[in-house]
């Protein structure tokens, strides 16, 4: 009998699928991370930063977490504090969909929604409340975007699940950057294998990393705004980006984005976020530069069941997507 004594024993592994029908040639090929059990890629990180918290000392039995996330980092928390008897408190954006705040809520973590138009060092910022939550609750704050258990998650775990379904095969690696974490533990972990894999960020209009690939420095203060993709882009530099190994950017707007969702599901039947929606509109756009030799494999970070709202035809309207 296979059985496995936690939900946390099926994490990874997930699987890679063509999309053959959103790009022809049939060279496009994406990871698919709603199959693990948080239904995201955050799974990964969840569990890895809570273990080198509790190997550290820094997680005592019984006691408090506090992290800022859009979502997904959050349940993948709350799925290991659920399991482990940890008191779990999320601050968050009011910018992501109420569907991730009733999920959190339903696995017994306490959100606090925070204004999405500060910047990050004002104290209403979902990071600064975080930071004194932690301070108020004794907590512990894993802190994702400087967390250097999150980048490993992925050297360790999706890094090599790419190269051994691919066969070492793959030319192009194709991520959407949040905390930046899952493009820079994987692409070393891929460059280390073959260092000619080319590494490609996508990043929404708005945010800094392009900017920053390009000139080492952020942004002036006008070029830096406001975007609806959500889980992906950031209006300062997190420490968990390894710059070493990501070889270029693209910048997807809004449009494009939620294009490529509504595409992606009628096409495929994949249904993936908003995030999902941005990698895959610039996955093709590398594997039309790239050739029909080139495998190029992006990243589906979630699944858009979890942003319904913000895929009804009247949010769509009110925001000019449609």
């Amino acid at each position: 009998m296979q059985i496995y004594d936690d939900i946390l024993q099926t994490l990874g592994n997930t699987p890679l699928v063509r999309l053959g029908r959103f790009y022809e040639p049939g060279t496009l090929v994406a990871k698919i991370e709603s199959f693990n059990p948080g239904s995201s890629v955050k799974d990964r990180i969840g569990v890895q930063m809570i273990n080198a918290a509790e190997k550290s000392g820094e997680l005592k039995p019984g006691g408090t977490i506090v992290e800022p996330t859009s979502g997904n980092t959050g349940l993948g928390l709350a799925i290991v504090a659920a399991l482990r008897g940890y008191k779990l408190i999320c601050t968050a954006a009011d910018k992501i969909p109420q569907e991730k705040v009733a999920l959190l809520e339903a696995y017994g973590v306490t959100v606090h929604t925070c204004p999405t138009d500060v910047e990050a060092d004002d104290p209403r910022s979902y990071y600064k409340v975080a930071e004194r939550l932690r301070d108020e609750e004794d907590a512990f704050l894993p802190y994702q975007y400087y967390n250097q258990a999150n980048p490993q998650a992925h050297y360790e775990s999706t890094g090599p699940e790419i190269w051994e379904q691919t066969e070492g095969k793959i030319t192009h690696w194709v991520v959407g950057m949040g905390t930046g974490g899952t493009i820079s533990g994987s692409a070393r972990y891929l460059k280390e294998q073959n260092p000619n894999i080319e590494v490609i960020g996508i990043d929404p209009v708005g945010s800094v990393y392009t900017y920053y690939r390009e000139h080492g420095k952020l942004p002036p203060e006008d070029e830096i705004h406001g975007y609806l993709i959500d889980g992906i882009g950031e209006d300062f530099m997190p420490t968990t980006v390894w710059w070493d190994y990501i070889d270029r950017m693209i910048t997807i707007s809004d449009q494009e984005a939620y294009d490529a969702v509504g595409e992606l599901a009628r096409k495929e039947a994949i249904f993936p976020g908003s995030s999902g929606g941005a990698a895959v509109a610039g996955a093709r756009q590398i594997a039309r530069e790239a050739g029909d030799d080139a495998l190029v494999v992006t990243l589906l970070p979630d699944s858009g069941e979890r942003s319904l709202s913000k895929f009804s035809r009247g949010w769509l309207e009110e925001k000019g997507l449609a």
